[in-house]
């Protein structure tokens, strides 16, 4: 009798039902999966398209830089000016064609360019290569601690200037000569005529002498007019001494009291406290300067009333020396020319001698000032350096 028909599995139903399950979720995780799956397909794409628009970029870039770059080696290769870029050592990394026609070539250190290839000159920041003038600047390239420089050829601008400067002295000289040719005539012409009297051997001896003392007036006007021509021409007081204040202050008394009196014009003096004070320079020359103001001072005050008034004081670098008078005073469109050659308010004045005293002065590390108003009177304030001892005086 077979007996396998009436074998029942008693767990079949329930294998069956975990079965049914693990295949439910097997397939939500591979729904699951395949919807991830889809999300990791788009983002992928998005990606692939970024960086296709990223690399696209970066492409045009790469490619405007190039074209810039190859923009900018032409253009330097074109420039006229020097280039050169120098690393943190100081060397030359980099020159485009100007510099190395100049002598400036990759591999050299900059401190041998500038004691070499480049001779310093004169004037601050320019040097000369070679037959070439050129003018030189140094600028911080990087925070490396490199360094650009420019070389631009100042040759012909430096020739321009150069002739200009000389067109307009030798326009000043011309105009100078003019001027002094006419301040020459007047009294040459009176002294040839009054010397043309004294060819008359008819002439009385008493007009023989006054004949002949106009004549020595006027040479000796010409004398004076050619010393000052030849004192602003100069331009220089040559020669330096140390000398006691006290001896300037008495040259100037001596010359000039004598004349203030003359006049009936007050004069006082206002020296230093200090017996002891000296100062350097040209004594002579800083005397007639003084001089020069104290007499221009003297033809504005009136006689009677006019008082004029020099002091001197020690300052913390100059000498200040004053000159003021209570005269008639200047107008202000007057003040700015007295110290014009040959300019003179004066009928008999040769307008050389302001001239002068600002040369003087500037020949000692100062200058004049002028300060002056119409019915008050003027005042000239003039310095001398205290520190000329052993400076050069050529000029």
């Amino acid at each position: 009798m077979d007996t396998t028909e009436n074998i029942v599995d008693p767990a079949s139903p329930a294998e069956s039902a975990r079965l049914a399950e693990a295949f439910r979720l097997f397939n939500e995780a591979s729904e699951e999966l395949a919807g991830t799956y889809k999300v990791l397909q788009a983002q992928v794409a998005q990606l692939t398209a970024e960086l296709a628009a990223a690399n696209g970029a970066l492409r045009q870039q790469y490619l405007e830089k190039a074209a810039l770059t190859e923009r900018l080696t032409l253009l330097l290769n074109a420039l006229p000016a020097g280039v050169v870029v120098l690393d943190a050592d100081g060397r030359v990394v980099e020159a485009n064609p100007a510099a190395t026609a100049l002598g400036l070539v990759s591999g050299m250190a900059w401190a041998d360019a500038e004691g070499g290839t480049l001779v310093a000159t004169e004037t601050p920041g320019e040097s000369i290569a070679g037959e070439r003038r050129v003018s030189v600047t140094v600028t911080p390239l990087d925070s490396a601690g490199g360094r650009i420089v420019l070389l631009h050829d100042v040759t012909e601008a430096h020739r321009l200037k150069s002739q200009a400067e000389r067109q307009q002295r030798l326009a000043a000289m011309g105009e100078m000569a003019a001027q002094l040719a006419h301040q020459l005539r007047t009294p040459l012409a009176a002294a040839l005529l009054y010397a043309g009297n004294l060819e008359n051997p008819d002439l009385a001896a008493a007009s023989r002498v006054s004949i002949a003392q106009k004549t020595v007036a006027r040479l000796k006007h010409l004398e004076r007019l050619i010393q000052d021509m030849l004192l602003f021409a100069r331009g220089e007081a040559l020669g330096r001494e140390t000398f006691p204040i006290r001896d300037l202050v008495g040259d100037l008394a001596h010359t000039f009291e004598p004349l203030a009196r003359s006049r009936d014009v007050e004069f006082r003096v206002a020296a230093a406290d200090d017996d002891g004070e000296t100062m350097t320079g040209n004594r002579k020359a800083i005397a007639g300067a003084l001089t020069n103001l104290l007499e221009n001072a003297l033809q504005a005050v009136e006689p009677g009333r006019g008082r004029i008034e020099f002091s001197i004081c020690r300052g913390a670098t100059h000498w200040l020396l004053t000159v003021r008078d209570n005269g008639r005073g200047m107008a202000p469109d007057v003040v700015p020319r007295l110290f014009q050659p040959f300019f003179t308010t004066r009928t008999d004045g040769t307008g050389l001698g302001l001239a002068i005293a600002r040369g003087v002065a500037r020949a000692h590390g100062g200058g004049i000032d002028v300060t002056s108003k119409l019915g008050e009177g003027t005042e000239f304030a003039m310095t001398v350096s205290l520190g000329l001892a052993g400076e050069s005086t050529e000029s």
